[in-house]
C-alpha cells in the first residue's frame, strides 16, 4: 500500500482542550467511525500517552469499515517521526486525539498545519472557566490565525433545559468561535466506546439524535474543504431509512 498521500489533500482535524475529561477521545473516535462508514478510510492519530483511542481501535471488529490507527505517543528509535505518522494513500481525513495538560509550545506544534480545530467543552463552571482561559491562550499565546484554521466548539455531554447548559451556551455565545454542535449526555457514547464503534454504527432507532449531532459536526468540517453544494451529510435524518450507510452518501 502506498503511504504518501499529497499533503494538500489531507484534512487534519485536531481535537483540542488541555483539560482532561472533556470528551476529546469520544469526539475523535466518533468522527473516525463516521468517516470510515462514509469512506475513504480515515486515520486516527493518538497523541495521548494514555492511549485511549488506540485501545478503542483494538476493540473494533474487523468487519467494520477500517480506520488507520497511529500511536503517535510512542517513541521509536528505528523510524523517523514522519515515517511513524504516515497514513495510507487513500486517506483524506486525519483526526488527532490530543492529551490533557498541554502547554502553549506543544499546542503550537500540534496546530501549525491543522485544517480544523475542534474544542469540546462540558457544561460545568470549572470547565467553562478553564475553556475561557484556554481559548484566550489559543488565540494569543499560540497565535492561532482564525483566517487560516477553522475553529469550532462542541458543547459536550449536555442535558436539555438545565442551568449548566444555559450557562455554557451563554458563555460560548460571547466568543467569536462558532458552536457547531451540542452533544447530549447519552449512554450511546458509552456503548459505542465499549464496542469499538461510533454512534453512527448503532441502530438508527436508538441513536438517531446522536447521529444528527455528529452529522452537524461533519457538515461543518466538510464545508471547510468543499463547495456548499457538495457537502454530503444532512443535518436531519429521514426516519424511513433504516441504515446509516445510506444516509452518508
Amino acid at each position: 500500500m502506498a503511504l504518501k498521500p499529497n499533503k494538500n489533500e489531507l484534512q487534519r482535524i485536531i481535537i483540542l482542550n488541555p483539560k482532561g475529561g472533556c470528551g476529546k477521545t469520544s469526539l475523535a473516535t466518533n468522527l473516525a467511525s463516521y468517516y470510515a462508514l462514509r469512506g475513504p478510510m480515515p486515520a486516527l492519530l493518538d497523541c495521548d500517552p494514555q492511549g485511549a483511542s488506540m485501545r478503542w481501535l483494538e476493540k473494533r471488529s474487523k468487519i467494520r469499515p477500517p480506520i488507520h490507527g497511529v500511536a503517535a505517543y510512542k517513541q521509536s528509535m528505528q523510524v523517523t517521526r514522519t515515517w511513524q505518522r504516515r497514513v495510507p494513500q487513500e486517506t483524506r481525513k486525519i483526526i488527532v486525539d490530543t492529551p490533557a495538560g498541554l502547554e502553549s509550545p506543544q499546542i503550537h506544534d500540534l496546530i501549525y498545519d491543522a485544517s480544523n480545530v475542534l474544542i469540546p467543552v462540558m457544561p460545568s463552571p470549572i470547565d467553562i472557566r478553564y475553556a475561557a482561559h484556554f481559548i484566550a491562550d489559543l488565540l494569543l499565546a499560540a497565535q492561532l490565525d482564525l483566517g487560516s484554521v477553522r475553529v469550532g466548539i462542541v458543547a459536550n455531554r449536555t442535558r436539555k433545559n438545565t442551568i449548566c447548559l444555559r450557562q455554557l451556551l451563554r458563555f460560548l455565545s460571547s466568543l467569536k468561535i462558532p458552536v457547531i454542535a451540542v452533544l447530549r449526555d447519552s449512554q450511546n457514547y458509552v456503548r459505542a466506546a465499549d464496542e469499538g464503534v461510533g454512534v453512527c454504527d448503532l441502530p438508527l432507532y436508538r441513536a438517531k439524535e446522536d447521529f444528527v449531532a455528529m452529522s452537524q459536526i461533519v457538515a461543518w468540517l466538510d464545508d471547510s474543504v468543499l463547495p456548499a453544494e457538495e457537502v454530503a451529510p444532512a443535518k436531519t435524518v429521514p426516519t424511513e431509512l433504516p441504515e446509516y450507510s445510506r444516509l452518508l452518501h
